[in-house]
């Protein structure tokens, strides 16, 4: 597969194309459902993004929306034929969050809210291997490799040639408190925040306890813009059995002004930069 084919992202893309081909038609997705003889929740995640589509279910919608221009149907027909592609992360079997995975490597920002670990991107091996085998005590040591590998070659958005235009973290106290792996690990992955916290294209800050509430302790999340403007932000929640994702222009406006309010309640860049210095070294105690 060309290094320049996102699966993920193509399927974005042909599914929004699809949705203004329908609306274009002042068409439903029941109505469309029904020409078709499938189901609406099928239309639905066809155009979301979130299911892989054919070029024969292609060429069915263009019929049915009485597309006739060849070039639109050919373009569209090989964006189905790429998003069945399989991007770098199907190497190592099933991965549960490869949705994710996919929008990550095409996203040019990302603002990230965490409360209890270090954000993958930002993992130290040795650190990544503690959280991995301690929320998941059921997998079996092959399978902890595998996620921890493709954890640390997603680090290619920080260390590679194609970085990140803007990773901005949030996170609370707890994540540089909690002792994933021991103090010795703590302490080099605190370490490495501080390193990376140098880059001018990564922020990170610190909400302390003495804080108290804040608008965080609902839950993490993330927020993934996107190069082209035919790609919406997307918000990105983390569940133990299914993900969820919101990019609906209210959803994403809500979160974007939680996210800074949750800036505005952890201390500075530099102060925190100070703060996870002085918590690396308890460790190193």
């Amino acid at each position: 597969m060309s290094a320049s084919v996102n699966p993920t992202v193509r399927r974005r893309r042909l599914g929004a194309e699809l949705r203004r081909l329908r609306e274009l038609r002042g068409m439903t997705a029941e109505e469309v459902a029904g020409r078709l003889m499938v189901s609406q929740s099928k239309i639905s995640r066809l155009e979301n993004g979130r299911r892989s589509i054919s070029q024969r279910d292609v060429r069915d919608l263009c019929d049915v929306y009485e597309v006739e221009d060849e070039r639109i149907r050919a373009g569209l027909m090989e964006m189905a034929k790429e998003s069945r592609q399989r991007g770098w992360w199907h190497e190592f079997g099933d991965i549960p969050y490869s949705v994710y995975i996919g929008l990550e490597a095409e996203a040019s920002s990302i603002r990230a809210y965490e409360s209890s670990f270090v954000p993958g991107l930002l993992q130290t091996r040795e650190y990544a291997e503690a959280v991995v085998a301690g929320t998941q005590p059921d997998t079996d040591p092959a399978a902890i490799r595998r996620r921890v590998d493709v954890r640390l070659k997603r680090q290619h958005r920080i260390h590679g040639e194609d970085q990140l235009g803007s990773l901005w973290v949030v996170v609370d106290e707890a994540v540089l408190r909690r002792q994933v792996g021991g103090p010795r690990v703590m302490a080099e992955q605190l370490y490495q925040l501080v390193a990376l916290g140098e880059r001018p294209n990564i922020n990170l800050q610190v909400i302390p306890f003495i804080h108290g509430a804040h608008p965080g302790m609902t839950g993490t999340f993330s927020l993934m813009e996107f190069p082209e403007s035919a790609d919406s932000t997307v918000v990105y929640f983390e569940g133990v059995t299914s993900d969820l994702y919101l990019e609906k222009e209210a959803d994403v406006r809500r979160y974007t002004n939680l996210y800074d309010h949750l800036r505005a309640a952890a201390l500075s860049v530099v102060d925190s930069r100070s703060m996870i210095t002085d918590i690396a070294e308890e460790f190193m105690k």
